[in-house]
C-alpha cells in the first residue's frame, strides 16, 4: 500500500505504526528530517515543540536498531520528566510493531523499577541527564555500543545547566555514533557543544509556534508591579475562561499566586519542579478533564505540556526570552480553536515588550483593566441572565412552593425576590476588587537634534559602561564617548575636564531609588556581575536596572522605586559571585 509516507523508505512496520497511530501524512520536520537520519548522518533541527520532531527522530532511530541484541543502541536526553515520559511513549507507540523496550529514567521517582527494568534490558533510553549520569556512575547502565543520540530541547537543558552533565554522558558513548539535536533557539553555547561533538551535521530549521501567533488574541495591560495580583482577578472576573495557564517566573511565585487566586474564590493549583512526577500526572489529567480550571506554573515544568483546549495563556511575569514568550502562548489557540493570550507589563518592561513584538513581528493591543464600575455591572448582569434563563425554563417548583410559603408569613414577595438574589450573589464577597494605582507614564523626551530622543539611540552609558538589553538581562561594554542618560535627557561627555567620581546618593532618573553595595574596584566587580546577581536575587529583568557606580569600595546602583521591597527582600543573603555584600538604600 502506498501512502504519503512511502517517499521516506521507512520499513513496512514503521510505515504501518505511523499509519495505525492517526497520522494522514508527516510534517514539514518529519519531511526533511527522517531522510537525513536514515543515512546515519548527523542533524541539527531547529524546531520547537509541537513540529512533529519526536518522530521525526524516532523513526530513523527505530528503523537502524538492530534487532535481537541485549544492550542499548539508542539514546534520548530531555531537560524534564513529563518530555521524558512523554517522548518514551511516543517511541514505544511507534517501535510497538518491534516490540521494542523503551525506557523513562528521570529524577523524582524511586532508583528500583528503573534498576529493574534496566537489568531486564533496554533498547532505548530516554531520560533527564541528571538521573542518567548516576545511573551510569553507579554502573548499572552501559553507553558504550549506542548507535545514535539525540538531544532534545537542548536549549532548555542549557538553561538549566545542563550542559556539562551532557557532555559527561556524550563521553560515555561511542566517538562514531550518530548524533541529532533539537533546539528551538541556537545560542553560542549550544553551537559549540555541536562543534564539539558532532561531525559535519545538517542542520534544518522549521518554522513552528512563530508562524501561528497571529492567529492569537494577544493584548497586555500596563500596571505597576504591586497591582498585578489585582489586575489578574479582575480579569479574571470578566473575561469567559475555560481553562488558563499562568505562567510565572519561579517555583515559589507559582504557590504563592495560586494560594491568593484561590483565597480570592478563583480555584488554583500549581504546576512546578517541587511536584513528584505522581503528583505532576495527577495534576495534569484532572486540568485535561477540566475538574480544574486554573493552572500556574513556570516555564520549566510546563515543558512538553500539550493540552488543545487551553482558551488563555496569561504572562503573570513576562519571559526574558521572547522565544519563551512564543512557546507560552503557542499553548492556545490550538486545534482550529480561538485562543487569547494576555500580558501583565510594568513600566520597566516596555523595552522588553518592543522586542518581543519585533522578534513575533506582531504588535500586541494595550487594553485598559477593567473599573470597579465595570466589573460590578458585569456581575449584576451575570446574575439577572441566569434568573432569566430560569424564568424561561420554568423548572423550579419546589422554590416557588417556598416562596409562597413565605408569602403566606407576611413576606412581601419583591422583598423575597431581593433576599434571594441576595444568597445567590454571596459568593462575591469572596472576591474583593482590590484597588488598582495609577500607572505614572514618562514624560515625552525632549528631542536633542533632527527630532531623534535618548530612546532612538545606542544603549544608556551606565557607570561608564554602555548596556544592551541581552536576552536573560542586561551586560555591559566599555564605552568611550557614549552618550550619558542625565534626568531623562541624554549628554555627551563632558570637555575640558574628566568627569567627577563623586556621585550623589540620590538617583536623578525619575522612578528610579540609588542603592549602595559594599563592594567595588577593589572586590574586582564589574557591571555584569552587579546586573546578574540583583536580577537574580529579586527575580527581576537586567534590563530593569539603571546606572551602576562602580567606586573603589563601594558601588551605587539605580533600581526602580516599584522594586525596591523586593530587590531588598532577604537582602542579609545576598552575594556577588560569592562574596557577601551589604546592600541598603544610599
Amino acid at each position: 500500500m502506498t501512502t504519503e509516507f512511502s517517499p521516506l523508505n521507512l520499513l513496512p512496520q514503521l510505515e504501518q505504526a505511523v499509519i495505525g497511530l492517526g497520522y494522514l501524512a508527516p510534517m514539514p520536520i518529519q519531511s526533511a528530517i527522517i531522510p537525513v537520519m536514515l543515512t546515519g548522518q548527523d542533524v541539527i533541527g531547529q524546531a520547537q515543540t509541537g513540529t512533529g520532531k519526536t518522530a521525526a527522530f524516532a523513526l530513523p532511530m527505530l528503523q537502524n536498531l538492530e534487532l535481537g541484541v541485549n544492550h542499548v543502541q539508542g539514546l534520548v536526553l530531555t531537560p524534564t520528566r513529563e518530555l521524558a515520559l512523554q517522548v518514551s511513549e511516543a517511541i514505544a507507540g511507534l517501535g510497538r510493531l518491534y516490540n521494542v523496550r523503551v525506557l523513562a529514567v528521570y529524577g523524582g521517582q524511586a532508583y528500583g523499577p528503573q534498576i529493574r527494568q534496566l537489568q531486564r534490558g533496554a533498547d532505548i533510553i530516554v531520560g533527564t541527564p541528571g538521573r542518567l549520569l548516576d545511573l551510569i556512575d553507579r554502573k548499572l547502565v552501559d553507553l558504550s555500543r549506542v548507535r545514535t543520540v539525540v538531544l532534545d530541547e537542548a536549549d532548555e537543558m542549557l538553561s538549566m545547566g545542563f550542559i556539562d552533565d551532557i557532555e559527561k554522558i556524550l563521553s560515555e558513548t561511542p566517538a562514531e555514533r550518530q548524533t541529532a539535536l533539537f533546539s528551538a533557539t541556537l545560542p553560542r553555547e549550544i553551537r559549540n557543544l555541536a562543534d564539539k561533538y558532532m561531525r559535519k551535521p545538517q542542520s534544518i530549521a522549521i518554522q513552528g509556534d512563530q508562524m501561528t501567533v497571529e492567529k492569537i488574541e494577544q493584548r497586555y495591560y500596563l500596571i505597576n508591579p504591586a497591582d498585578k495580583l489585582a489586575a489578574l482577578t479582575r480579569l479574571f472576573e470578566i473575561e469567559e475562561i475555560t481553562s488558563a495557564l499562568i505562567f510565572a517566573r519561579t517555583r515559589a511565585g507559582t504557590g504563592d499566586l495560586a494560594n491568593e487566586l484561590t483565597s480570592r474564590g478563583f480555584p488554583a493549583e500549581v504546576l512546578n519542579g517541587d511536584l513528584s512526577q505522581e503528583a505532576r500526572e495527577y495534576t495534569l489529567n484532572r486540568f485535561r478533564q477540566n475538574k480544574i480550571k486554573v493552572l500556574v506554573a513556570t516555564d520549566v515544568a510546563a515543558r512538553g505540556l500539550d493540552i488543545d483546549d487551553i482558551s488563555h495563556v496569561f504572562n503573570y511575569d513576562l519571559p526574558e526570552d521572547p522565544e519563551l514568550y512564543v512557546h507560552r502562548i503557542g499553548r492556545t489557540g490550538r486545534a482550529g480553536k480561538a485562543g487569547i493570550a494576555i500580558s501583565l507589563i510594568c513600566p520597566f518592561e516596555r523595552r522588553h515588550l518592543r522586542e518581543i513584538e519585533a522578534f513575533t513581528r506582531h504588535k500586541l493591543a494595550r487594553t485598559n483593566l477593567p473599573t470597579e464600575e465595570d466589573i460590578r455591572i458585569y456581575r449584576e448582569g451575570k446574575v439577572v441572565a441566569s434568573v432569566a434563563m430560569w424564568l424561561k425554563r420554568g423548572r423550579f417548583k419546589r422554590e416557588r412552593e417556598l416562596l409562597e410559603k413565605l408569602v403566606v408569613e407576611g413576606f412581601d414577595p419583591m422583598d423575597i425576590a431581593a433576599a434571594a438574589m441576595k444568597v445567590a450573589r454571596a459568593d462575591e464577597k469572596q472576591r474583593p476588587i482590590d484597588p488598582v494605582s495609577e500607572v505614572v507614564e514618562r514624560a515625552p523626551v525632549r528631542p536633542l537634534r533632527d527630532g531623534v530622543s535618548y530612546r532612538d539611540l545606542p544603549p544608556a552609558r551606565a557607570g561608564g559602561f554602555t548596556r544592551d538589553a541581552g536576552r536573560g538581562g542586561s551586560t555591559y561594554r566599555e564605552a568611550a564617548a557614549a552618550p550619558v542618560r542625565d534626568g531623562g535627557f541624554v549628554r555627551g561627555p563632558e570637555r575640558g575636564s574628566e568627569r567627577s567620581k563623586s556621585f550623589s546618593t540620590i538617583s536623578h532618573e525619575s522612578g528610579m531609588v540609588r542603592l549602595t553595595l559594599s563592594l567595588g574596584k577593589s572586590d574586582g566587580i564589574r557591571p555584569n556581575d552587579i546586573v546578574g546577581a540583583i536580577a537574580s536575587h529579586a527575580q527581576i529583568p537586567g534590563s530593569s536596572i539603571g546606572k551602576i557606580h562602580i567606586q573603589e569600595r563601594h558601588t551605587l546602583v539605580d533600581v526602580p522605586e516599584e522594586l525596591i521591597a523586593q530587590v531588598l527582600g532577604n537582602a542579609q543573603n545576598f552575594t556577588i559571585r560569592r562574596l557577601p555584600v551589604d546592600m541598603q538604600r544610599a
